[in-house]
C-alpha cells in the first residue's frame, strides 16, 4: 500500500483569493446578511473570520506580536476555548466594516499571507501542530494544507448560503482538501479495536472521487491508497456533502442519507464524527 500523501496546497491559494474576492463583489447587501452554515455567522461575519485568520497568521508567525494570553494548555478543548473567544471578540469588533471595506481589505491581506506561506520551509517544524490529525509537532507542509483547507471551507460556507459552490468543487481545488481532511482519519480510529491486517476502504464519490484505506498494524491505523488486500468494511461518501462532515455542518441524521455503509458498525460508524476544524 502506497502512503496517502499530504497535498501540496501552496501554489492553489492565490486561486481561492481570486475566487473568493469574485463571489464577495458580486453579492447584493442583503446577501452579506444571509446566514451560513457557520452556527450564528452570517456570510458577513465569515468573511471577517477569512481577515482575521490572515492577519493573525502575519502579525503572529511572521513579525512575533502576541497579543494577551493564550490558552490555559496545549489540551484540544482549551485550544478550542481560547480560539473560540479570539473569533467571537473579533467578529463583534468587526460589525464595524463595510461589506466594501472588508473586501478591500482582503484583496490587501491576500498577497501579503500567501507570500509569507511560501518562505516557510516545508520540512521544518511549523509553530502550530495540526491538532485535529492528532500531532504535537506538525510539518510547515502539513501547516500549510491545513491553512488551505480553512481557506476553502470557510469560503464554501459563504458560497453555499448564495448557492454558489460549484467553483471550488472543481477537482484540483476539492481535491486537495479531501486529500488534507483525510489526514485525520488514523487518530480519529485510534479507539476503534481491530486484529492487524483489518483493512476499511473509504471511497468519496463525486467532481473530486478518489479512495483511501485505512489498514490496521501492530502499533495503530495507518492511512495509504491503492491497498491490494481484503478489506472488512467499505465506506462511500456522496462529494458534494463531504467537506460540510469533515466541518461539522452535516448533522448525523442527514450524513446518513449520504453514506452507504458495510461491515461492522464499529468500523464504519467512526466516519460521523471526523473533525478536521478547530471550534
Amino acid at each position: 500500500m502506497q502512503a496517502a500523501p499530504i497535498p501540496e496546497t501552496l501554489p492553489l491559494f492565490p486561486e481561492l483569493d481570486r475566487l473568493l474576492l469574485e463571489v464577495l463583489r458580486g453579492l447584493p447587501p442583503a446577501e452579506w446578511q444571509w446566514p451560513t452554515l457557520s452556527p450564528g455567522w452570517r456570510v458577513h461575519e465569515v468573511a471577517l473570520h477569512l481577515l482575521d485568520g490572515s492577519l493573525r497568521t502575519l502579525s503572529m508567525l511572521r513579525d512575533g506580536h502576541v497579543a494577551g494570553t493564550g490558552p490555559a494548555s496545549g489540551e484540544y478543548t482549551d485550544v478550542v476555548r481560547y480560539l473560540n473567544a479570539l473569533n467571537g471578540a473579533w467578529v463583534q469588533a468587526g460589525q464595524r466594516l463595510s461589506p466594501a471595506v472588508l473586501t478591500w481589505l482582503l484583496e490587501l491581506v491576500g498577497p501579503a499571507y500567501n507570500g509569507f506561506l511560501a518562505t516557510l520551509d516545508p520540512a521544518t517544524p511549523a509553530a502550530f501542530a495540526v491538532a485535529w490529525a492528532g500531532e504535537t509537532t506538525s510539518s510547515n507542509h502539513f501547516h500549510v494544507a491545513r491553512e488551505y483547507t480553512e481557506k476553502w471551507h470557510h469560503q464554501q460556507q459563504i458560497r453555499q448560503a448564495v448557492g454558489q459552490e460549484e467553483p471550488l468543487l472543481r477537482p484540483e481545488l476539492y481535491g486537495p482538501f479531501l486529500a488534507t481532511c483525510v489526514q485525520a482519519l488514523p487518530h480519529h480510529y485510534r479507539p476503534v479495536p481491530a486484529a492487524p491486517g483489518v483493512a476499511v476502504r473509504l471511497h468519496i464519490s463525486g467532481p473530486a472521487a478518489n479512495t483511501w484505506f485505512l489498514v490496521r498494524t501492530a502499533t495503530g491505523w495507518t492511512l495509504g491508497q491503492h491497498y491490494p488486500g481484503p478489506v472488512q468494511a467499505e465506506i462511500e461518501l456522496d462529494g458534494l456533502v463531504a467537506w460540510r462532515l469533515f466541518t461539522k455542518s452535516l448533522p448525523p441524521a442527514e450524513a446518513a442519507s449520504h453514506l452507504r455503509l458495510q461491515g461492522p458498525t464499529e468500523l464504519t460508524q467512526p466516519i460521523f464524527s471526523l473533525v478536521t476544524v478547530m471550534g
